[in-house]
Formats: structure tokens, C-alpha cells, sequence
């Protein structure tokens, strides 16, 4: 039992709940789960559109249908900004990979991107030869001349121990809400180590003759590809370097240390776009009332791969975020904040497009200590260069990200800002019979909050389902508009609005954490 006059104080202590708008929310989830266009737009950029590698002419494609679609649903000031410069553009015409002896067989194989073609079909026989580190190249100099190569070792084919198709449990949000601290120093190294290989393998391969190099898949059955750093202008591009399934990668290997005769034929036809390798984001707004010079931000990455249609990562985002603009334009929302809607370039690559916005409108850092370091983000950097706050900095409020698939939302990382968390937890109230629920504060990367979040600014992406994200559709050609889910993206589509409309609405901007030293 407590006594009254110790509830008092506690009472007084209290953070009072913020006003939610209820009657606004009820309007967006109206428009959202009655007359939603989310999957429409999703369509048009995974099936008419196809995949949306950066500087490729699918994503300038995309560009202009997400600018013309947003103005065409009323908002303002659509437009293409440009970031960069990036590097080389580059698009696949055509892939053939057979194997000719000792039997024949068509082979499921991708390319990397920006890896060279082979000018036309090539015979010619397989080696092995594992090079999966620097003290492997020794013992295969002189003898790769006028190869294929297999340079992985084969996978291990096991039996599946998790559910491919995941959604968050109760205990696992809970989980999920505890902070838990990441040390990072032990992981410089690592990624720096792993940077320089690369170069040296792709360099040592054209210097011995190689004529392309074959590699597996991450997962049996699934044809996961992702490309190298070949965009750059000074970047060692290599031999053609794809990757096949490593049921039918294992079977080569076993047939040549059979000591059989391997022989295959590979026709790859890749086209580099040079130019002045400037890429661009989609922007669009609605405007602000009184307090119009202040911003709210939502955004997800346009760009993809090329082995599905991009679908999970990120037209779901892009149809979300897009979806969320269309709901509050259609419910008459008028936000006191400018809503800025930005569709992301470059993201699977540098976070290019959103690390180009940020150092325009917001925050500009000097180069690292170590010259080594300057395309690690920097979190990976060992000692980051000086932070150089623009005008526009004080002026965003908040910025909102979607980036992991197609799972409906199920609450949001406050980034270690406690401020922010707190109202978090109010404005989730209206939407927890939709799932949406756990606010956390720790931090999430690799997404285009980054830029943002490096540059001192409050940036938060949503936590979402996996679904089948990690284990069948991220970068692979499963990534296919038939792996949406419909009632997913509405529900996400819903949360995202109510968010960005009680953002807008605030007497104050969010809270902010300290500026990153």
C-alpha cells in the first residue's frame, strides 16, 4: 500500500502525455486501409521499371515517374536533385553461363555489377583455385592464364534450422526495447583489411590472364548478388565476376577435382554510363503553415540491385513513403512543418544520395585523420574529421527512414534519444492495435539515417517484420514484387503518416541528443 502523500510527488514527476491528434489519425487510417494506392505504386517500380542499380537508366526512369507521381497527387515543388559525383553507371544487356563438358547444362548465374563483360561468348576450361585471402595468390601465379575460375570454396549444403518467413513474437520485441552497447574498435581493422582485399584480388586475376571468376551464392537456392567497387573512376574493375547458385557452384568444383575436363561457356554484355556521374533524389513537399522554414523528413532508398526488381529493398519503402505523402494530401492534412518526401540514390553503394542532401542543406565533415578511412562511414572511422554545421541544421526537426522489407511495422529505434522516445510512446498509443508497439532506444545503421545521424541530427528508422527479408529476398532474385505484402505496406503506410503529422504539428521540434564528437 502507498501512502497518498508518496504518490504526490511521484504524480508531479510524471511526463504528462503528449496531445495526439485522434481525429487525424482516424482520417489517415481511413484513407490508408480503404483507398490505398501503396501496391500500385509498387508494382510500377518492380514490374514496369524493373531494377534501379545507381546511374543506370532503370533509376533515371524511376526518378522522374516518383517526381511526375508525388506531383501528380499534388504536392509541391517535385524535383531532381543532383549528388555526386558517384562514379560510372552500369546495366546488364545479357548473361549466358553453360556448362559444355564433360556434359552440357545451362547454369543460373549473375554478374556483379560493374564487373567488365566478356565481349561476346567465351570457351574455356574451369580451375580451382580458392583465393579467399592475400597468401592465396602465390601458389596460383602463372597458371590461371585463359581460365575460369572457381574461386570460392564450395558451400556446405545443411539443413534449414530458422523459419524463412519471421515476424517479431512478444518476447522478441521486449528483447528488442533493452539497450544493449556495441564496441566497434576491434572492428576497424577488420573492415579496412577487407577493403584492400579486394582490389588486390580482382587486380591479381587480370594480371594472371584469368578470363572471369565464379563465386556462389550466400544461401542454397537463392541467387544473392551485390556488385564491387568498379563505379569509381580509379576503382580496378577486374576480370567478369558472377555468382551462381552453390548447389550447381559445388558441382563444379566436385568435377574438377575429379580431374576431369570442366569446360563452360559465358557470355556477359555489360554497358558502362560514363558521363559526369552525378545521381540524383527524388524531393517533393507538402507545405507548412506558420512554421513552414521547418522541416519533417521521410525517406527510403530508390536504388537496387539487379537479381529481382528491387521490391523489398527498397520499392516497399519508396511505395510507403510515397503512399504516406498521397494520405496526407488526400485527408487534407495541413502541417503547421514543411513535410519534405525524399526517394534516396546511391544507398546500396555510399548512402550516396541521402550523404549528398545531408552535406548540402545540413552538415559538411572534414576528411578523417587517416586518408585510409575516407569512404568507411563514421562509426568505422578511427578519427572522423571536423563537424561543420550549415544553416539549414537547426531548422530539421525530424527525419524519418523505411528500409527493411516488406514487414508492417512494429515500432521505431529512438536512437538513443530518450526525448524522442517519450513521444514516441504517445503517438504509438492510437496505432498498437496494428502492432505497432516497441519503442527502443538503441541505435540502427546502414541505412540512409546515417548521414543524418552522423551529421548530429534526429534521424529514426522504423523497426519492421522480417518477414523473408534477410533469409530469402535482400539482394537476390527473390526480391520480386510477388514476395509484397499487401496488408503490410498499408499498415506501415499508416504509421508513417501519423508520425509524420504529429512531427509537423509540435509546438516544439523533437528533442535532440548531443552532436556526435
Amino acid at each position: 500500500m502507498i501512502r497518498t502523500s508518496a504518490v504526490l510527488p511521484l504524480l508531479l514527476l510524471a511526463t504528462p502525455a503528449a496531445a495526439v491528434d485522434l481525429q487525424m489519425v482516424t482520417k489517415i487510417r481511413d484513407e490508408a486501409f480503404h483507398r490505398s494506392m501503396v501496391m500500385d505504386t509498387a508494382a510500377y517500380l518492380t514490374d514496369v521499371i524493373g531494377p534501379r542499380l545507381t546511374l543506370s537508366p532503370q533509376l533515371k526512369k524511376a526518378n522522374e515517374w516518383t517526381r511526375d507521381r508525388l506531383s501528380g497527387w499534388g504536392l509541391s515543388n517535385g524535383r531532381l536533385e543532383a549528388w555526386g559525383p558517384f562514379g560510372s553507371g552500369w546495366s546488364l544487356d545479357r548473361v549466358s553461363v553453360h556448362l559444355v563438358a564433360p556434359t552440357i547444362q545451362p547454369l543460373v548465374a549473375l554478374p556483379r555489377p560493374w564487373t567488365p563483360g566478356t565481349n561476346g561468348p567465351v570457351r574455356a576450361k574451369a580451375v580451382y583455385a580458392k583465393l579467399e585471402k592475400e597468401e592465396d595468390f602465390e601458389a596460383w601465379k602463372g597458371k590461371l592464364k585463359g581460365s575460369f575460375v572457381l574461386v570460392s570454396a564450395p558451400m556446405e549444403i545443411k539443413d534449414e534450422d530458422v523459419v524463412p518467413l519471421a515476424r517479431y513474437d512478444d518476447d522478441e520485441l521486449s528483447d528488442l526495447g533493452k539497450y544493449e552497447i556495441e564496441r566497434l574498435d576491434e572492428k576497424r581493422e577488420e573492415w579496412k583489411k577487407q577493403r584492400g582485399f579486394r582490389q588486390k584480388y580482382l587486380k591479381f586475376l587480370r594480371e594472371q590472364g584469368a578470363l572471369a571468376a565464379l563465386g556462389h551464392s550466400q544461401a542454397p537456392g537463392v541467387l544473392f548478388v551485390t556488385g564491387t567497387s568498379g563505379y569509381k573512376k580509379d576503382s580496378e574493375r577486374g576480370v567478369p565476376t558472377l555468382i551462381l547458385l552453390p548447389e550447381q557452384y559445388n558441382r563444379l568444383v566436385r568435377l574438377v577435382e575429379r580431374k576431369l575436363e570442366v569446360e563452360l561457356e559465358i557470355d556477359v554484355r555489360a554497358t558502362f554510363h560514363e558521363g559526369d556521374g552525378m545521381g540524383f533524389n527524388t524531393l517533393a513537399e507538402l507545405p507548412g503553415s506558420d512554421k513552414a522554414d521547418e522541416l519533417v523528413m521521410a525517406g527510403a532508398h530508390l536504388d537496387s540491385w539487379i537479381a529481382g526488381t528491387g521490391a523489398t529493398d527498397n520499392a516497399a519503402g519508396c511505395a510507403v513513403i510515397m503512399e504516406a505523402a498521397r494520405i496526407l494530401g488526400a485527408v487534407g492534412a495541413k502541417p503547421r512543418r514543411t513535410i519534405r518526401f525524399a526517394l534516396w540514390t546511391g544507398e546500396e553503394q555510399t548512402l550516396g544520395g541521402s550523404k549528398g542532401y545531408v552535406e548540402a542543406h545540413f552538415a559538411k565533415r572534414g576528411p578523417p585523420a587517416d586518408p585510409q578511412e575516407s569512404d568507411l562511414s563514421l562509426e568505422q572511422q578511427s578519427k572522423p574529421g571536423k563537424l561543420e554545421l550549415l544553416p539549414g541544421h537547426a531548422k530539421l526537426s525530424a527525419y524519418f527512414n523505411v528500409d527493411s522489407g516488406t514487414g508492417r511495422i512494429r515500432g521505431i529505434y529512438a536512437m538513443e534519444n530518450a526525448g524522442a522516445a517519450a513521444l514516441f510512446e504517445d503517438w504509438l498509443r492510437p496505432l498498437r492495435d496494428l502492432g505497432a508497439t516497441q519503442v527502443t532506444m538503441r541505435k540502427e545503421g546502414s541505412t540512409d539515417t546515417e548521414p543524418f545521424d552522423e551529421a548530429g541530427l534526429p534521424a529514426f528508422p522504423f523497426i519492421q517484420d522480417d518477414v523473408e527479408y534477410v533469409s530469402r529476398t535482400w539482394h537476390s532474385n527473390l526480391d520480386v514484387y510477388d514476395r509484397l505484402k499487401r496488408e503490410d505496406l498499408m499498415q506501415a503506410s499508416a504509421v508513417v503518416a501519423a508520425f509524420l503529422y504529429e512531427a509537423a504539428m509540435r509546438d516544439d521540434p523533437l528533442p535532440r541528443g548531443p552532436l556526435p564528437r
